[in-house]
């Protein structure tokens, strides 16, 4: 239907411009991630396995990288990769043990953060399956 959100961004030919709303856009632009993230890292701050992996004694540098690196995959702004390049997550996640029981809780953090907004279906799922896999994939060993 024209002029209805959808979760798909369509683009006018191979290279053409955006037809309708970014995801970015549809879920609320930088105050969504910003919210989403924070309310992520109240988990992460009081889990005895994931904090110790954070180089910085507060969270928030984290924070806000991952807020611009959520706001520039979903069609934000690309302020991410113009300050740090690219994202490169696999290589930035290496020096840290990241094994099974790390990315569950990783997740489970990240699923009451996504939880506590009340999300269209199609945004929820099409945001959680990302994180999912991207969890998944920075899985760099077995080890306990």
């Amino acid at each position: 239907m024209p002029g209805e959100k959808t979760g798909v961004h369509l683009r006018d030919g191979e290279n053409g411009g955006a037809l309708g709303p970014s995801f970015y856009e549809q879920v609320g632009g930088r105050p969504f991630f910003e919210k989403l993230v924070a309310e992520f890292y109240r988990g992460v701050a009081t889990d005895p396995i994931l904090k110790p992996m954070y180089p910085e004694q507060d969270l928030g540098p984290a924070a806000e990288r991952l807020t611009l690196f959520l706001e520039q995959y979903w069609g934000g702004p690309g302020t991410y990769s113009e300050r740090r390049g690219h994202p490169r997550l696999r290589m930035r996640h290496n020096p840290f043990k990241v094994n099974p029981d790390a990315r569950d809780r990783w997740l489970g953090h990240m699923r009451l953060a996504l939880d506590s907004f009340d999300l269209p279906p199609l945004q929820r799922e099409t945001l959680w399956d990302y994180l999912d896999r991207a969890a998944h994939a920075m899985v760099n060993t077995f080890e306990e």
